[in-house]
This record gives C-alpha cells, sequence and structure tokens, in this order.
C-alpha cells in the first residue's frame, strides 16, 4: 500500500520563515506561533496517515455505487468523514458565529494539502461544502446563513456546486435550466446538471445544492444566470429536516480516477430553491464558490504529486537497479538502488522542485486570500486575482505530469494498479479538467486578467520582483537565484509587450500564445517562491537557527530548479512570438 507522511518541516518552513505569519499584520496571523502550527500540523498529519491514506486505494478500488437512488461510497468512508467532523477539521477556517474555529485561510489551505494528499476524493466531499459555505456566507441573507451555515461547517450537511449541463460546459450562457417565480418566494428549479462531484452520497443528512439557473425577465447569456440554493431535503424554519425536495441523482459517472468521489448527473424537476445573492447576478456569488475552488484544486495538482513524489523516493531507495557509472554504492548486494543513477535523480528532482516551489506559491496565494479579507486590502485582492488562473492551470498541468514521472521511476511496477502509483496518475489528471479547463485558464489570464485595473496588478508584480532582486543583490549567494529571475522576468515582460503591440490587431495572436504565458507566468511565480525560500534559508543559516540538513537540501534544491526550469521561459517567449500564424493555417478541414 502506498506511504505517505505529512511535508510538517517543509510547511513550518514556509508558515515561519518565508512568510514569517505573525510579522506579517494580517489579523489572526499573531496567533500562529510555530507551536500552535506545529501542533495542528502534527495532528492532521496523523488523520491523514493513519485514517485518510488507508482508504486511498481501497476506495478507489472500490468506487461508489448507486442503489436505489442513493449513493454509497466506499467502505471506512463513513468512519473517516465522522473521525474528521468529531476532530473539528471540517470547521478550521470558518466563521465562529457558525460554529466554525476562525483560524485564517492559511491554515485551512496548509492542512488542506495533508487532507489531499492522504485521499484527494475523499476530501472533496467536504472541500466542496467549504466552497458552497463561502458562497452562502459571502452573498446570502442573515436568514440563509443562520438556517444553513452551522450545519455545513460541521459537515452535518455537505455542499455542491451545479454548473455543468449536458450540452454547455464553460459557456455557461447555453446553460437550459430554468426557475420560475413561485408565490412563497421560493423558485422551482428544473433541469439537467452533470459532472456534480458529491452531488449524492449517504456521509450527511442532507446537502445543500448551489444551482445556476435562468430565470424571466433576465438578459441572454451569462448576463441572465442567477444562483439559487437547492437543499435534498427542505429545512423547516425549526432547523429540522422536511420533505425530500424534487432533485435526485439519474446516475454516476464510470471515470478515470477519483473513483472514491460520486461524480452525479443531478435531476432538478420542480425543486425549491431560494436566490442566493442578487437575481441575473448568479455568476457573482458562484465565483466566489469558483476563485477558492480553482485555488484548491492548484493545491490538488501538487499536493497528489508529493504523495507520488514520496513514494517514489521510497522505491528508488529500495529497489535494486544496474551500479552506478561511477563504481558500486552497495558492493555488498546484487545491485545499487535505482537513486544512484543520474537520470532518476533528475527525475526526482524535478518532482521535489516543483512540488515544494507549488506549495510556497500556494501558501502565498491563500496568503494573500487572507489580506484581502482581513484587512480589505484591494490590492492583495487584485494580485490574487492575476495569480489564481496560474495557480490553477500551471499547477495541475506540472501536478499531473510530476505525478506521471514518479509512475515512471516504479517503471513496470507503477503500471501496475495494485502498487497505488496508477491512482495518483488518475486521479492528478482530473485537476487540469474541471473548474475550469486550463486552456480557459489561459485565456482569462492573457484576456482579462492581465487588463484588469489598467494593468495595475501585473505591473505590481514585476515591480515586487525587481525590488526583491535589488535587495538582495549584495548577498553573492543569491546571484542564482537573482540571475534566473530576472531573466525570467524579463522573458515575461516581453510576453507581455508582445500581446499589447499585436494583440488588439490581431487576437489571434494573443490567444495563440495564452498557453504558453500561462506556463511562463508560473515558471516565473515559482522562481520568485524559490528565491524567497532560499532567501530564509540562508538567514536561518546564518542565524545558527533551524536544520542545517534541511536548509542545505532547500537551498540545493531551489538552485536546481533555477538552473534547470527557468529557461523554459525563453522557449515560451518564442513560441508567443511566432504569432498565430504557425497555429491558425491549416483549414478546419484539413485536422
Amino acid at each position: 500500500m502506498p506511504i505517505y507522511n505529512a511535508p510538517v518541516q517543509d510547511i513550518q518552513f514556509l508558515l515561519q520563515d518565508v512568510l514569517n505569519v505573525t510579522e506579517t499584520g494580517v489579523p489572526g496571523y499573531e496567533d500562529l506561533e510555530a507551536d500552535f502550527t506545529s501542533a495542528v500540523l502534527e495532528e492532521a498529519g496523523k488523520v491523514a496517515r493513519d485514517v485518510l491514506a488507508p482508504l486511498n486505494l481501497s476506495g478507489d478500488q472500490e468506487g461508489c455505487t448507486l442503489e436505489n437512488g442513493v449513493v454509497r461510497t466506499p467502505k471506512g468512508f463513513d468512519k473517516a468523514f465522522a473521525a474528521m467532523k468529531d476532530g473539528g477539521w471540517t470547521a478550521l477556517d470558518c466563521d465562529p458565529e457558525y460554529g466554525g474555529q476562525g483560524l485564517p485561510y492559511l491554515m485551512g489551505t496548509a492542512v488542506g494539502e495533508i487532507l489531499v494528499s492522504a485521499n484527494m476524493a475523499f476530501n472533496m466531499y467536504q472541500g466542496l461544502t467549504h466552497g458552497a459555505y463561502s458562497a452562502i456566507h459571502a452573498h446570502g441573507t442573515d436568514e440563509q446563513k443562520a438556517k444553513y451555515l452551522p450545519k455545513m461547517v460541521s459537515c452535518d450537511w455537505t455542499g455542491t456546486m451545479n454548473l455543468t449541463e449536458p450540452h454547455c460546459g464553460t459557456d455557461l450562457g447555453l446553460m437550459r435550466t430554468k426557475a420560475d417565480p413561485q408565490d412563497d418566494g421560493s423558485y422551482a428549479i428544473t433541469g439537467q446538471k452533470i459532472f456534480i462531484s458529491a452531488g449524492e452520497h449517504d456521509l450527511a443528512e442532507n446537502i445543500i445544492h448551489l444551482v445556476l439557473a435562468k430565470a424571466a425577465g433576465g438578459p441572454d447569456g451569462i448576463k441572465g444566470v442567477s444562483l439559487f440554493i437547492v437543499p435534498k431535503f427542505l429545512v423547516n424554519d425549526d432547523g429540522s429536516l422536511g420533505d425530500r425536495n424534487g432533485v435526485t441523482v439519474g446516475s454516476i459517472e464510470h471515470k478515470m480516477g477519483i473513483h472514491g468521489n460520486a461524480t452525479c448527473v443531478m435531476n432538478y424537476d420542480g425543486a425549491k430553491g431560494w436566490l442566493l445573492g442578487d437575481l441575473h447576478k448568479g455568476m457573482k456569488a458562484m465565483f466566489t464558490m469558483m476563485n477558492e475552488a480553482r485555488l484548491g484544486v492548484g493545491l490538488q495538482g501538487y499536493a497528489v504529486a508529493e504523495a507520488a513524489y514520496q513514494n517514489a523516493v521510497a522505491y528508488a531507495n529500495d529497489r535494486l537497479q544496474g551500479r552506478a557509472v561511477t563504481g558500486a554504492e552497495n558492493p555488498s548486494g546484487p545491485a545499487d538502488p535505482l537513486i544512484v543513477h543520474p537520470d532518476i535523480r533528475r527525475n526526482l528532482m524535478d518532482q521535489k522542485s516543483f512540488v515544494e516551489g507549488a506549495r510556497a506559491f500556494t501558501f502565498w496565494g491563500a496568503h494573500l486570500i487572507d489580506r484581502s479579507v482581513r484587512m480589505d486590502d484591494a490590492d492583495a485582492e487584485g494580485l490574487i486575482s492575476l495569480m489564481t488562473p496560474v495557480i490553477k492551470g500551471f499547477q495541475t498541468d506540472k501536478g499531473f505530469e510530476m505525478a506521471v514521472n514518479a509512475q515512471q521511476v516504479w517503471g513496470g511496477h507503477g503500471y501496475i494498479e495494485e502498487n497505488g502509483m496508477s491512482q495518483f496518475v488518475r486521479d492528478a489528471r482530473i485537476a487540469q479538467i474541471y473548474e475550469g479547463a486550463n486552456g480557459i485558464q489561459s485565456l482569462d489570464l492573457v484576456g482579462r486578467k492581465l487588463a484588469q485595473d489598467g494593468g495595475k496588478h501585473v505591473m505590481a508584480f514585476f515591480e515586487m520582483i525587481k525590488s526583491f532582486i535589488k535587495e538582495n543583490s549584495e548577498d553573492e549567494r543569491m546571484k542564482p537565484f537573482n540571475d534566473a529571475l530576472k531573466a525570467g522576468s524579463k522573458d515575461l515582460q516581453a510576453a507581455a509587450m508582445y500581446f499589447m503591440q499585436n494583440g488588439m490587431k490581431n487576437p489571434n495572436n494573443a490567444l495563440s500564445g495564452s498557453y504558453d504565458f500561462m506556463h511562463m507566468m508560473g515558471h516565473v511565480c515559482l522562481g520568485f517562491m524559490w528565491a524567497r525560500m532560499a532567501k530564509a534559508a540562508f538567514a536561518a543559516q546564518d542565524a545558527g537557527t533551524g536544520d542545517a540538513t534541511f536548509l542545505a537540501t532547500k537551498i540545493a534544491t531551489g538552485r536546481y530548479y533555477m538552473a534547470r526550469h527557468m529557461p523554459a521561459t525563453g522557449m515560451h517567449l518564442a513560441r508567443i512570438e511566432s504569432g498565430a500564424e504557425p497555429v491558425m493555417a491549416l483549414a478546419a478541414e484539413a485536422f
């Protein structure tokens, strides 16, 4: 069975040394002392190792089943879900007014990584609930919040998001689900939604669906969409459960991965729903949930890669195969372990340098969300809006690639299901698709986010990098980090300039290069994170604090990323500057 151990030391380094959480001035961060965060992370690691990880392989093999309109989750999921609820893990960063613990979003993110790495499919039940909670918390009436949130915080009730329909995915303006107003102030919701994660299951008393639908009187397209709260069971005024609502599961999908999570076709037949937020302004409310979900999916990208990496390292140390070209390193044995071979080292270093860089990038994004929410920081809100498609798109692309790399270390044994490496690959694959396929993320980045607020936020990001390099230019140890970061940032600025100069004349010039730009920006963001981590590691070395081996390893891993991955920005720039002609050269019938 695959192993998993929470990377507590690495997470602590980010919180305490890189982000310096207690010194940021963000309300609530003053409580995040090292002893406290360590205790929370260690306990989360135990739950992940002892409760969730043992169910990952069996949950994948067993999957979910539909029986008489009820989805049965894999054996052991119910007890594990109860343990999560009893431990308060579902309420970690929720509002204390509704039963939450009130910790910052950053801590919820750190713990979330550990839970996802241990069992991605299982964690989706509570992860989606958190997203629905956030949407109701931000846009619901006081009555709606009082009625639904306490039970959702405790996960006695879970939540979903219902967007996609059989004939429309990203183009939500084409949706056909209708909402007809009723005399009692509710709406009758009629239509079908597909690909609904955790749409039906046996883990909770009630499921609170957030459903996009069109009500009469709105404009055509996406601007006419509204968002509705549609519970599986109606909720009485005293909070007790009433009649079954007109929402049923039609079927569950048989899919490539995340078998332990039920992906449902949901049928709404005049189901009672209540408007969430303003009429015909549903996307505003839904984006509260989608932006959180996109950061969470970006986290899934590297969290699954982390679990796969740990198993690849263990196998590379145990598996004897061949001899080191420089001489036997295991002379008493029949062969040397795989890890002596340079190509295995390259493979593992690719994984390690990505995962640790992506973790830092995601935590920084969570920190920006905390600044935005807890300090009403508009600049932080703009910056995380810019970064969200990069966190989601780049990290899930690379996360899948690294899961494949980890499988490759295992060779033929990685292709055998019982060893678990195939599951990491299959589970990671969905993260590139749901919550907006990665091509859509790149279009959002180039088509909307770069120009947002007159380009203010991307310019602030460039200035942030420039200032960092200048501030650390006197430290010779930082030169490999500064030089690579400077070159990558220049490539990124050149690509943005190309879009400005050529995109207006021919929008295809920008759209053809958008995917490359997303990856280029991903590399620059991870390079920036590695430079920050290196600075913190050097400072700890100078102070004589921390684990000397850990710090030296961190610096060496960062140098690897800067030397081996940052040069990719030049390749992406060359592709972008080739324009739309090579991409659009063929007529449609020539494919």
